[in-house]
């Protein structure tokens, strides 16, 4: 049996053409970049290589890269070492209740530690409330941070306006692009924005391995204390050939966006419009052109997503009920929630994140096994709820 992976927003499998630049250095260049002499000067010119080419793909200077284990670190790290190295100046963060858990659970932390934090609602689409934002900013405001595009329903946020508001207040704006890197175009310099994160295995690039930004003259305080690695403000040892690996693939995405997006994104609507005229009761959620164009987030009336989720595994088909790092919560996505959808379309939701690789028969072939599936949940639902009926008799 064919398998077929929709579920590129958790994950994308490694490109041969970043494993190709990664190889090396997993070999015969596997030198540490901080020691003088020539193997560790050849790993050096990687990093150094990879750090100028994250720099231009996102419009800032190389110094100004800092890299990570990933994107949750860079989460992390950006709100806590932000929001401690100006509590002189305030003590109030804005997020929005739709941001990934390494957002979300940091803020919990830092309002445990004396931080006040307003978390912005969203409409119906997902976009977050600008005129909450304007509402709440403060004098005391000292950071904001809302997401490019969210993980679950593709949503691309209005990054660009939220930076002019930060800027115009003169408040910090942080930005995770995890989803968004590849897809939306970001100049962090031109659109005034501060700090972004962003991973490597979301990018066909290797796992373990991220980056944070963060503009020259922004007061951050360090992550991990030891050695001078990443101007002293990480140490540890650096991951070389995950860093030139993730140097990479961000240069490919950047350099394919066109191309890929085009694709994907008429591929993405091409699948929308198959599965609404052939199953009935089914909801798009997201914004209906605001969004990533290989994000697809379906809630199925009369359907519970994860059962759906198991049975299309069972036929060789790769989705998700939502963000990987909460898939195992049994409440209903705290995205989804914040959208208002109701609780019963909510349960039904299936995110299909389709990659740069995805074919048109792999779409076709999802959407016949999809009829498949749904109807035979209904049946056993329908059947379900007359077995109900019949014992409250």
């Amino acid at each position: 049996m064919n398998k077929i992976y929709l579920d590129n927003a958790a994950t994308t499998p490694l490109s041969s053409e970043v494993l190709n630049e990664m190889m090396p250095y997993l070999t015969a260049d596997f030198g540490n970049p901080n020691s003088l002499h020539s193997f560790g000067r050849i790993a050096k010119a990687g990093v150094d290589l990879a750090r100028e080419r994250i720099a231009k793909a996102l419009g800032c200077e190389p110094n100004e890269i800092y890299f990570t284990s990933g994107a949750t670190e860079s989460n992390n790290w950006a709100l806590n070492g932000i929001a401690k190295a100006n509590r002189h100046k305030g003590n109030h963060i804005i997020t929005s209740k739709i941001e990934h858990p390494s957002i979300l659970e940091t803020c919990k932390k830092l309002e445990r530690e004396g931080f006040r934090v307003t978390y912005l609602d969203v409409d119906e689409m997902g976009l977050v409330r600008i005129d909450q934002l304007l509402h709440f900013i403060s004098p005391d405001t000292i950071l904001i941070s809302i997401m490019s595009a969210n993980n679950e329903v593709g949503t691309i946020q209005n990054i660009q306006a939220i930076a002019n508001i930060a800027k115009e207040k003169n408040v910090i704006f942080h930005t995770d692009a995890t989803q968004a890197i590849g897809a939306v175009n970001l100049n962090v310099h031109e659109m005034g924005i501060d700090a972004l994160s962003l991973s490597g295995h979301k990018l066909n690039g290797p796992k373990g391995v991220g980056a944070l930004y963060v503009h020259d003259g922004v007061m951050i305080t360090p992550f991990m204390n030891g050695g001078e690695q990443e101007s002293g403000l990480r140490a540890g040892t650096s991951n070389v050939p995950g860093i030139v690996g993730l140097g990479k693939a961000v240069e490919i995405a950047t350099r394919d966006i066109i191309a890929n997006s085009k694709k994907m994104r008429g591929l993405r609507d091409y699948f929308i419009s198959k599965v609404m005229q052939n199953i009935e009761l089914t909801q798009l959620n997201g914004h209906p052109v605001q969004r990533l164009p290989n994000n697809v987030n379906l809630s199925f009336g009369m359907v519970e997503g994860e059962s759906l989720m198991y049975l299309l595994d069972l036929n060789g088909i790769a989705v998700s009920t939502g963000s990987a790092c909460s898939s195992g919560s049994i409440e209903n996505s705290h995205v989804l929630t914040a959208m208002g959808i109701a609780p019963d379309l909510a349960q039904g939701a299936v995110r299909f994140s389709l990659g740069k690789n995805t074919t048109k028969d792999e779409i076709d072939f999802v959407v016949e096994k999809l009829i498949e599936c749904v109807e035979k949940l209904r049946k056993v639902s329908a059947l379900s709820k007359t077995q109900v009926g019949k014992e409250d008799e």
